[in-house]
């Protein structure tokens, strides 16, 4: 079945930055666009950055737009996610989802 593992969230002081990975199995990972979604506390499912099959198409959320880079190893089967310049609004739970289907999600909270 698909399975989606988010890791590589954390606590970092507000402009610091870190990176996200999802371990993708269960599908033909290299056939297929992939999100990173994330839900801070008391909103809903906000979309921030989304990928194509090859890698060579993106794009993002105007909020997180020209701080966070998302990329893929299709090799590995891994999404990731570049978050540079953080801020205190990007405190989330973040999700990689492949249509409707999306991990446990990793923490990620920026406080100083």
């Amino acid at each position: 079945q698909v399975q989606l593992v988010e890791s590589g969230g954390g606590l970092v002081q507000p402009g610091g930055s870190l990176r996200l990975s999802c371990a993708a199995s269960g599908f033909a990972f290299s056939d297929f666009s992939m999100q990173w979604v994330r839900q801070a506390p008391g909103k809903g499912l906000e979309r921030v950055a989304g990928i194509n099959s090859d890698g060579d198409l993106t794009s993002y959320a105007d909020s997180v737009k020209g701080r966070f880079t998302i990329s893929r190893d299709n090799a590995k089967n891994t999404l990731y996610l570049q978050m540079n310049s953080l801020k205190l609004d990007d405190t989330a739970v973040y999700y990689c989802r492949f249509g409707i289907t999306k991990g446990q999600g990793t923490q990620v909270t920026v406080s100083s």
